[in-house]
């Protein structure tokens, strides 16, 4: 492989670990700061009532976008075993 082909690939993870992580990140950044502001016009300080919501949060996210995701990194290895077994 030519130092091009290597940078394309580290290219090409980088953004597969986005769009993998992105959003379940992002809906847990959006319940945090959502929960924050709740907390502040409360004065409720409780650890677990940060915790909790954004587990729920991310684990509603990956069941409807696990199957996709899961696809995604399977052809992603495919394709990475192929340039493999070609060079």
């Amino acid at each position: 492989m030519t130092n091009g082909q290597i940078s394309d690939l580290m290219y090409e993870v980088f953004v597969m670990a986005i769009r993998l992580a992105g959003p379940p990140l992002i809906l847990s950044m959006l319940i945090g700061i959502l929960i924050s502001i709740i907390q502040a016009a409360t004065q409720i300080h409780e650890q677990t009532l940060t915790f909790v919501p954004k587990l729920l949060v991310i684990g509603i996210v990956l069941v409807f976008t696990g199957s996709s995701m899961l696809t995604a990194l399977q052809e992603f290895t495919v394709r990475i075993f192929q340039l493999i077994q070609a060079g």
